[in-house]
């Protein structure tokens, strides 16, 4: 089978034929064609207002909520993130994107600069990337040893189970695209002035590391998916079915006054799995 990888070049404009026409279907992708931009627009407006309803409970309650996205470079985490807060006050609901760490960082116990940003009452926290990078990025791209990688395997489930005991909620997303569609992504980027800030060195690097990245992470998955806190796979080469069947993960996971499960529409179980559903269907 030839590899998409195979002649392909990030510096030419024209995009492979090979790989436009897998993009959409690869990593076993069980649509066709994108959803509907009409039907996209009806379904995010009605999560909208139940969004907007649970900021209110939120406030009134003092509710804690921590949504950590995690995936590949380009599977739709930075859209995914925009989408839950487009109509949300950015005061409560907070992005935590962490840069990484300096020198005096490095020498901290790993989860101390995460618990700074860990929500107060009536505050969410949406994390784009998070400790997590230690059991992905870190140990493929050969910044932490192994050594810290199992050690990181070993705490990160205490450490949620600590959260979940003092009250607040936690969601955990893996985004999971096909190989085909982040190279074309990648390439989007590369060509588009407005996005070529979004690729970096170590995104192109990441394309030789595939097979690396997913065995780090199906090991993190099995490792890290807790009752207190589970994973939820969510297959996202289509951004506008990703984006509704997060909002909805979460909506459904919460509690709050006025929360509609009707207006909330079901998850589509086709692209959103359980962890055991995902690493069982990825070991066949």
């Amino acid at each position: 089978m030839t590899d998409p990888l195979d002649g392909f070049d990030i510096n030419n404009p024209e995009l492979p034929k090979s790989i436009k026409k897998a993009a959409f279907g690869s990593g076993d992708y069980p649509y066709e064609d994108k959803l509907d931009g009409d039907d996209y627009d009806t379904q995010f407006y009605a999560l909208q207002k139940q969004l907007v309803l649970h900021q209110a409970h939120m406030a009134k309650a003092g509710t804690r909520t921590i949504i950590i996205f995690e995936g590949r470079d380009a599977a739709g985490k930075g859209g995914t993130i925009k989408r839950f807060l487009e109509n949300l006050n950015p005061r409560y609901n907070i992005i935590a994107a962490l840069p990484k760490p300096n020198d005096r960082e490095r020498t901290q116990w790993y989860f101390q600069r995460y618990v700074d940003w860990l929500p107060a009452a009536g505050e969410m926290v949406l994390f784009d990337r998070s400790w997590y990078n230690r059991a992905g990025v870190e140990p493929v791209m050969g910044f932490c040893t192994r050594e810290q990688t199992e050690h990181f395997l070993d705490e990160a489930p205490e450490f949620e189970k600590r959260l979940t005991s003092d009250g607040i909620k936690v969601f955990k997303l893996w985004l999971s695209i096909g190989r085909e569609m982040q190279l074309k992504r990648f390439h989007d980027r590369a060509h588009d002035p407005l996005k070529t800030w979004k690729l970096s060195p170590i995104d192109l690097k990441a394309l030789e590391l595939w097979g690396d990245y997913s065995e780090a992470r199906d090991r993190m998955l099995d490792r890290t998916d807790c009752p207190h806190a589970r994973w939820t796979v969510i297959r996202a080469n289509d951004k506008r079915r990703l984006r509704l069947n997060a909002i909805r993960t979460v909506l459904h996971g919460l509690d709050y006054e006025g929360k509609d499960e009707t207006e909330i529409g079901e998850i589509d179980r086709k692209i959103v799995l359980s962890a055991e559903e995902f690493l069982g269907i990825e070991g066949e």
